[in-house]
């Protein structure tokens, strides 16, 4: 049959509390950051970062972290049918820190978890088979439930020439060899556990693990007398993974020395914490196994997938996309802790984003002054008419992906929370309206400390009125500012927008937004996304769109701006914009929303017409612009013959 993935992975499905405060005790470790975690999991969005076609089977709990897992592996591409809610019990939580290079204080919250629950049930014999390979891991061989449903899995995989692989990932309190308290630990002796890791290992095609884990494995803490003893009973290729000196495989005899084995190159970096490489290693190594690549460059993989993971903070955030790893081999190591490598972590980021935004068309009201100064405005009734604008939006989006909104805290607070989980696209501004040099909204704190309390999904907007003939101490300002909130806003993991208006500000031409866009590159401030003025010519826009792809081929795009212009003039700006593939949509608010408000603030309008009002605008706006991206699309095709 078709294969329509590369990798099934199998085992612990379960939500990591990574502790933010590092080198100090889990005790005294205040606030944590929530990333998915258990192996399987981890390997499964590792190996998708890297390609290939990926899906877990797991389970997890019919809850807020259940949930959270599965909509997580849905943004890194995973397969989640595989993926089964359990009714009855939670998904496994992990706390977790870093104290040093090596040491990373650890609590499993596993008892009678989702995961653990696994059974031969949640065994689709046809999904199996639709997979390449089936990758379970050790921890989910330790109780006869899972156990049972790994081994049919296996059995099937076997029956239908699908490749079959086994990360050990010992872990002695998960087998009851150790108690809670002892979550770090990676090695305790058990004759139990390496009897019942033998009678599984001639299932598998691919053994994978460290020293200690293959002591377990064969029933001796000398290396080559384990691996020996494992390969008396497995005619696996098998992978010891040794730390920093890198892995061996063995396809056959074992040699005397681990030295004598199949190598790759490594990579000297440094090391922030250990944990999660053994899950970046596997990635890499299944990514290398499964194209058919020798020995060396599937080692080569592996070993810097591990690399970037024990540089990084938490597991499956740190692993690379594939374009990231081609460019770390390109490029090579310019400064051994990675994590602080700009440029790297650049392209990191790029390359790993949230979702996909192939189109952004955004109803734009995080308006303050403009409302602030309208006739009959109180905090109160502006609130609920941005409530009614959210609505409007909503009512437009119908679910449909592709569109946004731009809505404010200080006046839009019940707006803005509203609107999370809607699958809008959510711009917050951070400017003080009419500032310049530019300001900052004071609820932002004077380190911009509030934006940990912003949701992820929001994406930080900043407008700011500058020119490329600023003078030299209003130019400098800003771009201090602007950089200080970008590095802020990537710190807190949220993507960020910079919206430049030069025509309030002095005469334009055709160069003027994009020597301005140069200048924000020039001192390290690289936007998710760019909000530009409706430019008259096509020079103009051809300008903007080069500066930009030149110096950051991976931006999500351009959304353009209103300018209050009425939707004649529109028309004829998004027919300009609409050429530029880069250009992904428009963010217009006063052509939506003004006439609505002022009716609405003097009680000349209903609510509903007024959310009925804004909503016919808004839709009629999205035409014109689906009508020119689909005239510009047939122009090229026109003029490419």
């Amino acid at each position: 049959m078709e294969k329509k993935l590369d990798v099934i992975t199998i085992g612990r499905a379960g939500v990591d509390l990574y502790g933010a405060q590092i080198g100090g005790r889990l005790e005294d470790m205040a606030s944590f950051d929530k990333y998915i975690g258990g192996s399987p999991t981890n390997i499964a969005c590792g190996t998708a970062r890297l390609g290939l076609k990926s899906a877990l089977i797991s389970r997890v709990g019919d809850e807020h972290m259940g949930r959270f897992i599965v909509e997580q592996l849905e943004r890194e591409g995973v397969e989640t049918g595989g993926v089964k809610t359990d009714p009855d019990r939670l998904t496994a939580l992990v706390i977790l820190g870093i104290r040093d290079q090596n040491q990373f204080p650890l609590i499993f919250y596993r008892e009678n978890c989702a995961d653990m629950a696994l059974c031969e049930d949640d065994i689709d014999p046809e999904f199996i088979k639709s997979a390449r390979s089936v990758v379970p891991t050790g921890t989910h061989l330790s109780h006869e439930r899972t156990r049972a449903a790994v081994l049919k899995a296996l059995t099937i995989a076997r029956e239908h020439g699908i490749k079959t692989a086994l990360d050990i990932d010992y872990r002695p309190n998960l087998w009851g060899v150790l108690g809670h308290g002892n979550g770090e630990s990676r090695f305790a002796e058990s004759a139990e556990v390496t009897e019942k890791l033998m009678s599984t290992l001639h299932l598998f095609d691919l053994i994978v693990g460290t020293e200690e884990e293959f002591h377990i494995a064969g029933g001796s803490t000398d290396t080559i007398a384990s691996l020996r003893a494992v390969r008396a009973v497995s005619d696996a290729t098998l992978i010891c993974k040794r730390g920093p000196m890198g892995a061996v495989a063995f396809e056959g005899d074992i040699p005397d020395s681990l030295d004598d084995g199949k190598t790759g190159p490594g990579f000297p970096i440094e090391v922030f914490n250990v944990l999660g490489a053994g899950d970046g290693f596997m990635s890499g190594l299944l990514k290398g196994w499964l194209d058919g690549e020798d020995w060396a460059n599937t080692l080569k993989y592996a070993n810097a997938c591990g690399a970037f993971a024990v540089s990084r903070h938490g597991c499956t955030p740190a692993y690379p996309s594939w374009d990231e790893l081609q460019f770390f081999f390109e490029r090579g190591i310019k400064q051994p802790d990675l994590r602080n490598d700009v440029e790297l972590e650049q392209v990191h980021w790029a390359t790993n984003r949230r979702g996909t935004w192939s189109s952004v068309k955004t109803f734009a009201f995080d308006h303050r002054l403009q409302l602030e100064e309208m006739d009959g405005y109180s905090l109160k009734k502006a609130g609920a008419f941005k409530r009614l604008c959210l609505d409007a939006a909503l009512q437009v989006q119908n679910g449909q992906p592709g569109f946004g909104i731009l809505c404010d805290n200080r006046i839009g607070r019940r707006a803005l929370h509203a609107a999370s989980g809607s699958g809008l696209w959510i711009g917050r501004p951070t400017e003080l309206p009419g500032s310049r040099p530019i300001e900052f909204e004071p609820e932002l704190g004077e380190d911009f400390g509030q934006l940990r309390e912003w949701p992820r999904e929001n994406v930080v907007k900043l407008l700011v009125f500058c020119h490329p003939d600023d003078d030299v101490d209003t130019k400098k300002t800003q771009e201090e500012r602007v950089k200080r909130l970008f590095t802020a806003a990537r710190r807190n993991d949220l993507e960020f927008l910079l919206e430049v208006i030069p025509s309030k500000v002095g005469p334009v031409d055709d160069m003027t937004t994009p020597k301005l866009i140069q200048q924000f590159y020039d001192v390290g401030v690289y936007p998710d996304w760019w909000k530009l003025e409706p430019f008259k010519t096509d020079a103009a826009w051809s300008n903007a769109v080069e500066a930009i792809e030149r110096n950051d081929s991976r931006t999500r795009g351009i959304v353009v701006l209103g300018l209050d212009a009425p939707q004649s003039e529109l028309a004829a700006s998004f027919a300009l914009a609409a050429r530029q593939p880069l250009v992904k949509g428009f963010a217009v608010g006063r052509t939506i929303f003004g006439d609505a408000a002022r009716a609405w603030m003097q009680n000349e309008m209903s609510d509903a017409d007024a959310v009925d009002h804004m909503a016919a605008r808004f839709a009629g706006l999205c035409d014109v612009w689906d009508a020119a991206r689909v005239d510009a699309r047939l122009n090229r095709e026109k003029a490419n013959g």
